[in-house]
């Protein structure tokens, strides 16, 4: 018996051998791989101490919170081998302020946002090819070239007043006869319009009619006196005098826009009998706005539409723009000569002018909703070599037809932003986006605790 017990022990201790070798030898071989020791799990760092109802409030070590809690420990996380490392956390309408955990900005109640190490390799911010096309994003290529801008405003067609002539009597008389009764009844030149009794000019055409058959020396004295009376009466050229009655005809061929006397009425020297303007020419006066005016001068040229004639175009060129501005509307009248041989254009017309400055220098021309105005500057908002997008202030020029010349800024060949989409969102957050755009990123030596801590 005492044999069998022995024995029995003596089993037990070398299964027991057996066990533990076998264990000293798994764990030798997992420690020891490759010739390297594997060291045990470190502990997590503690940062700080803090009481889970009053988190922004830190504590260096253990025990209870202003309101009795236990304080719980805040370790410093351990990253994942391959996951990236946030240098920072910001709240993107405050960009410039930094946060070294996660959170909610304790400025707008915004989720803070994750700068990572690898998002600082250089200015700008880079969009992935999937999100520019959610976002709908086009980009175009600044072109160099020459701006053919055109102005349209609208425009009042006038009479030409350098071609209006006044018929009037140059010395008393009375209105025998109207030969013409309208206002703006068509006249040809030559045409008779009013038969006069005119003493006067009567009596100084028969002397001169009497005389013009003289010989003699003393005959052609007379003769030459009588015809200077005449002109110094004034009687118009192309009048006729037969029977007491003088005839006034148009000095020229056009519209009778105003007649001054009746049959049966006096007429004093110098009173106006009939206006005539020539509509062969007439007038536009195109309202110019400030901010135009400096691309306008004598020589312009111009086309012209009107509603009343779809589809005609008439053409011609500036005159002069008047010293004048409209206190209300705060344009410049272009005072614009258009030829109208046929009368197609009648004054007080509506007219659509186009006008047609002299192209200006070659200079990068980019859309002009590609421009982000901040009250005092322009951007553009530009992608570079390296797939990221980053503004450069520009200053413009002239505008036209959607696009803008770019005086300085840019030199052509650069690729910009001009979809309106990022646009509007770059504009409504211009005072952050803006910054947080041209701010290279800070190293991670340089991040500080905020003294706000983000809200939990």
């Amino acid at each position: 018996m005492k044999r069998i017990a022995q024995a029995l022990a003596g089993l037990v201790l070398v299964a027991g051998a057996l066990a533990v070798g076998d264990w000293w030898g798994r764990s030798h071989a997992s420690a020891t791989t490759s010739g390297r020791t594997v060291a045990p799990a470190a502990t997590p760092k503690i940062i700080y101490w803090y009481d889970p109802m009053l988190p922004a409030e830190h504590h260096s070590g253990p025990g209870k919170s202003s309101m009795g809690m236990t304080l719980v420990p805040k370790y410093a996380e351990q990253p994942v081998a391959g996951e990236r490392k946030p240098l920072y956390w910001y709240d993107p309408m405050k960009p410039d302020q930094h946060f070294d955990k996660p959170g909610k900005s304790p400025f707008m109640g915004m989720q803070l946002v994750p700068r990572y190490a690898d998002a600082a390799g250089g200015a700008g911010v880079r969009i992935d090819a999937s999100t520019r096309q959610n976002m709908a994003l086009r980009t175009v290529e600044v072109k160099r070239g020459r701006l053919a801008e055109a102005i349209r405003v609208p425009g009042t067609v006038g009479w030409d007043l350098r071609n209006e002539r006044i018929v009037s009597a140059r010395v008393d008389a009375v209105v025998a006869r109207l030969l013409v009764r309208t206002p703006y009844a068509k006249v040809a030149a030559g045409q008779p319009l009013v038969e006069l009794i005119a003493p006067s000019w009567s009596s100084a055409q028969a002397e001169a009619n009497a005389l013009r058959d003289a010989r003699s020396d003393a005959g052609a004295s007379l003769r030459t006196a009588a015809n200077d009376r005449l002109t110094v009466l004034g009687l118009p050229a192309g009048s006729h005098v037969r029977g007491g009655l003088v005839t006034l005809t148009a000095p020229i061929a056009g519209v009778v826009s105003e007649i001054g006397v009746r049959e049966g009425q006096s007429a004093p020297a110098g009173a106006l009998l009939f206006r005539i303007d020539s509509v062969a020419t007439v007038w536009i006066d195109a309202a110019i706005p400030q901010s135009a005016t400096a691309n306008v001068s004598e020589g312009t040229p111009v086309e012209v539409t009107s509603d009343a004639r779809p589809g005609q175009v008439w053409h011609g060129r500036v005159q002069s723009l008047l010293p004048q501005v409209d206190a209300t509307s705060r344009t410049q009248p272009a005072r614009i000569v258009v030829e109208n041989p046929h009368g197609e254009l009648a004054p007080g017309q509506f007219a659509q002018v186009v006008l047609q400055p002299s192209s200006g220098a070659n200079v990068p021309l980019v859309p002009s909703e590609a421009l982000i105005g901040s009250g005092t500057q322009q951007r553009v908002i530009v992608l570079s070599d390296d797939d990221r997008f980053h503004p450069v202030l520009v200053r413009t020029g002239r505008s036209s037809d959607g696009m803008t010349e770019i005086l300085d800024g840019l030199h052509g060949g650069e690729r910009v932003v001009a979809s309106d989409q990022f646009l509007i969102d770059s504009e409504a957050n211009l005072s952050g986006a803006l910054e947080r755009l041209e701010a290279g990123p800070r190293p991670a030596a340089d991040t500080q605790r905020p003294a706000t801590e983000p809200q939990p």
